[in-house]
């Protein structure tokens, strides 16, 4: 059939041949009214027919206008392989006349071996390692960032931005001159030219600028970058900068209203604001092999976003951007990540001291929690799974392994990961821990000494 079927002759064509006929004269046999009356009745059903075909052809199935989403992961700007989140359960719907038949729950998706379940929900980055080449710059002498105590007046989103967005800067990386390797965002810490940004924002280049609110552009030295927390420092010479405020994230509150202003995607959206407000706090997310405890918020959180300030609305800065959820390369709008304003103030002052983070204990292991459903399904004990054990760290040497489950640290039972970063940070590089682990239904216990981090993830 032609593409243009209504342009050829068809069954338009003996109705169109009888409203000719109709003024021509002389009187016509009643053979040929029966032919004609024939013909129209033949050509209305011929009609009929056409639409229907038509309509078959052309008949679009339900499953294709509602494709099923991916399994959401997390994003960070050039990152080729991001944290995967939770896979989603989503229970199947139980059929009307057996509403208890357990054949249709969610369990019965699990694979059949809890480690296969897990190496997808906690992933190993073997790259988990960060190099920035850009040129060294003078540490300065008794710099140190502190948070504000006190929380000031809620201010509008306009008087809050007109105050703020002068803090904020776009951050570009460089790897052998090559231009916009990567963008980012950052806030200036102090008016001589301190720059906070994300490690991963200038992870691999060896070149870096700072371009400020009223354009002006500026070569960036680096002070230190440190690839466990995701905070780097940069400096440029530069004087009577307006500072940004840094208040207290652990007096926050899920619902508590924030703003974030950033560079998402490229400098052609500089200074772009968005708001939400806290959806959680303490969130344990895994990347790059290790987990860290984020703020997560709603406020809209995208590619160029990552190292730039999220606001409380008195205009302090609470945490500092750095991931969002997505879903193969579709965005999930409302879950972004930030990290929190007390560890990024902690890291700074070890850097602004030493250039680099020192003297901080790690266990060396990668651990998340144990979702209720694969509790229930494998019959695993409370506790913490192990995703990993890192290279030179105690932990490996004792024989602490992948797949082992943490149930307790020092007779402390520990089902969350945050759990366990608070009992190790009651100690020091040296001192040792007491390990209840479950391995293969056998439970242990094994002595682990602390670490510096810099001896398993530097």
């Amino acid at each position: 059939m032609s593409d243009h079927w209504y342009e050829n002759e068809s069954w338009y064509a003996p109705l169109q041949q009888k409203e000719k006929t109709q003024g021509e004269p002389g009187r016509k046999s009643v053979k040929t009214k029966k032919k004609s009356r024939f013909l129209a009745w033949g050509s209305l059903l011929l009609s009929l027919l056409a639409i229907v075909a038509l309509s078959l052809i052309f008949r679009e199935e339900p499953a294709q206008r509602q494709p099923t989403l991916p399994t959401p992961r997390l994003e960070q700007p050039r990152t080729t392989e991001q944290p995967k989140a939770e896979p989603r359960e989503e229970p199947k719907k139980e059929p009307e006349d057996d509403a208890d038949n357990e054949s249709d729950s969610i369990l019965d998706k699990l694979p059949d071996s809890f480690r296969e379940f897990f190496d997808a929900l906690y992933p190993m980055d073997s790259s988990s390692s960060t190099s920035v080449r850009i040129p060294r710059g003078e540490l300065p002498a008794g710099a140190r960032m502190t948070l504000e105590t006190k929380v000031g007046e809620s201010l509008d989103l306009k008087t809050l931005y007109e105050r703020c967005s002068p803090t904020v800067v776009g951050i570009s990386g460089y790897v052998d001159g090559k231009i916009s390797y990567s963008w980012g965002s950052g806030v200036i810490l102090s008016e001589d030219g301190l720059i906070i940004t994300n490690t991963h924002v200038i992870d691999g280049c060896d070149r870096a600028t700072v371009t400020l609110f009223d354009d002006r552009e500026f070569e960036a030295k680096l002070l230190g970058a440190d690839g466990i927390s995701d905070i780097a420092l940069l400096k440029i010479e530069a004087t009577g900068l307006p500072a940004a405020s840094f208040g207290d994230s652990g007096k926050l509150v899920v619902g508590e209203a924030v703003a974030a202003i950033g560079n998402p995607l490229g400098e052609e959206f500089r200074m772009t604001l968005t708001n939400g407000i806290i959806s959680a706090i303490s969130r344990d997310v895994n990347y790059k092999s290790r987990t860290m405890t984020l703020l997560q918020t709603n406020a809209a959180i995208n590619e160029g976003n990552s190292g730039g300030p999220l606001f409380n609305m008195s205009g302090q800065v609470i945490g500092i951007t750095n991931m969002k959820m997505i879903s193969s390369g579709v965005s999930i709008e409302g879950i972004g990540f930030a990290i929190p304003s007390v560890t990024v103030e902690s890291v700074v002052n070890a850097i602004l001291k030493d250039g680099k983070v020192v003297g901080r204990p790690s266990i060396g292991i990668t651990v998340g929690p144990i979702p209720e459903s694969a509790a229930k399904q494998y019959d695993l004990p409370q506790g913490v799974y192990i995703a990993g054990v890192s290279e030179g760290s105690d932990a490996q040497a004792k024989g602490v392994q992948a797949g082992d489950i943490l149930m307790k640290v020092n007779g402390q039972v520990v089902t969350e990961t945050r759990q366990v970063s608070e009992i190790k940070d009651q100690f020091q590089v040296g001192d040792e821990l007491i390990f209840t682990l479950w391995r293969d239904g056998e439970i242990f216990e094994l002595s682990v000494a602390l670490v510096d981090t810099n001896d398993v993830y530097g």
